[in-house]
């Protein structure tokens, strides 16, 4: 009785700690640009206190300062923006809140008397003898006592297709292939050549003769496709068995038409894309282009329903399904413009700005010339840049390249006079920012930033 209290009353207390936000109300969640607003209001108060205790020079505080002020007006026009398209908030129904939280640990108990076993005792670690049995020293599964227990089991039930099942899996896991291939044969008879069971009896058998698809193996892989025409392990080591018969171009092509036929996300297509290359290159033909793989169907009106009721962190995750994707799409279809703007794209809501800054290079050598690509590129360079870090070498190289194709660009003469500054190369550095300044409007906020970041360099 005591423990069911002790549980009604910890219950008791995490429900009150998840509803008490939703039960009081207290406005608008602040936005990321807020947050940014007081990292870089913090930074100013600790380039002041480096100034004081002397770890930074009057002319490096300067320019550490304008970076930040420059940060924290972009941030500033960020919040205002996302403050006017924001909603306003609704206070949450205090009722519906304390019903719920009625509601739910009630139903939970309901549904555990309904479906669980209340009145079975527990059967702790010490008691499951026959568990213990197949565990070494830590505690860890050992394969060699399992082996042992499952080959006894099969002693007295040698019909049991699961038991031979699991004795060839886990002779196989061992790396023990030709016990693995023996039990695999008796567990092919007792499920009646399964097709699957007949493509993992081939593959051990392949295992067992180092690499080579013997002619007992061929005839299981056979005997899996006429059963499983799409089985994709069978369909592999058919084609390899070509491959060593000299028929390259008919392994090759079988190879292709399983890379045509394989979801994007497959985990053995780029092993096969390895095998076509190989097999081109060393017959000396051409390495094929590969097909494009089955993309997985889009979400429809019910997944974007559902993924609008998921918390931000399941929907985070599901952003990074795709994403992985997509990435994973982009490594055969290199040349997709739109796709790796996309990726660039949903690296930086990831906040992932080095995954980010890759996407839009591989975007820029498609598409050179156009500074649009080049300024995403440099904004997701400098993203996890501090202020008084140098310019990366990288940055620099894509920062010239954005003023050669637009020589008034705002982002590269700003960056450029910056790094020119802190090589401490002053008169190249003025000649940027002059430059800035008349491209800048006269009564904006960043034309005062780059006079005073000008007034900084003369003292």
């Amino acid at each position: 009785m005591l423990v069911w209290l002790s549980f009604a009353i910890l219950a008791a207390l995490v429900i009150g700690l998840v509803i008490w936000p939703l039960a009081v109300n207290r406005g608008g969640v602040p936005t990321r640009a807020a947050y940014d607003g007081a990292v870089y209001r913090d930074q100013l108060k600790e380039i002041a206190r480096d100034l004081e205790r002397g770890l930074l020079t009057p002319t490096e505080a300067a320019w550490a300062r304008l970076e930040i002020e420059r940060r924290l007006l972009a941030a500033a026009k960020e919040a205002e923006q996302g403050g006017r398209r924001a909603a306003k908030p609704t206070a949450a129904p205090r009722m519906l809140t304390l019903l719920l939280a009625a509601l739910v640990p009630l139903g939970a108990v309901a549904v555990y008397l309904v479906h669980g076993a209340p009145r079975v005792p527990d059967q702790p670690f010490a008691a499951r003898e026959a568990e213990r049995a197949l565990t070494d020293a830590h505690g860890v599964l050992d394969l060699d006592k399992t082996v042992a227990a499952l080959q006894e089991r099969l002693k007295a039930d040698p019909s049991s297709a699961e038991g031979w099942l699991l004795l060839a899996r886990t002779q196989a896991a061992r790396a023990h292939w030709q016990e693995s291939a023996e039990a695999y044969s008796e567990a092919l008879t007792l499920t009646k050549e399964r097709p699957d069971v007949a493509a993992a009896y081939a593959e051990v058998l392949v295992m067992a003769a180092d690499g080579i698809v013997t002619a007992a193996a061929r005839e299981a892989l056979e005997m899996a496709v006429a059963r499983d025409a799409k089985n994709p392990s069978a369909r592999y080591y058919l084609a390899l068995a070509e491959a060593q018969a000299g028929n390259i171009k008919e392994a090759i092509d079988a190879w292709q038409a399983l890379l045509a036929e394989a979801p994007a996300d497959a985990p053995w297509a780029q092993m096969v894309r390895r095998r076509i290359e190989d097999a081109a290159k060393g017959a000396g033909l051409p390495v094929p282009a590969a097909p494009a793989a089955q993309s997985s169907p889009g979400p429809n009106a019910d997944d974007v329903a559902g993924a609008a009721q998921l918390s931000p962190e399941q929907r985070t995750e599901m952003v990074r399904g795709m994403v992985e994707r997509l990435a994973a799409r982009l490594k055969d279809t290199p040349d997709d413009l739109q796709g790796w703007l996309r990726l660039g794209r949903a690296y930086e809501v990831l906040k992932e700005p080095g995954k980010a800054a890759d996407a839009y290079a591989q975007a820029a050598k498609l598409k050179p010339d156009d500074p649009s690509i080049l300024a995403r590129e440099i904004d997701a360079l400098m993203a996890d840049r501090a202020p008084t870090d140098p310019i990366p070498d990288t940055a620099l190289t894509v920062l010239k390249q954005l003023q050669a194709i637009d020589v008034n660009e705002p982002r590269a003469l700003w960056y450029l006079g910056l790094a020119a500054a802190q090589a401490h190369e002053v008169s190249e550095a003025k000649a940027y920012w002059r430059k800035l300044l008349t491209v800048l409007p006269a009564d904006s906020d960043e034309h005062k930033m780059v006079s005073d970041a000008l007034a900084a360099l003369s003292n």
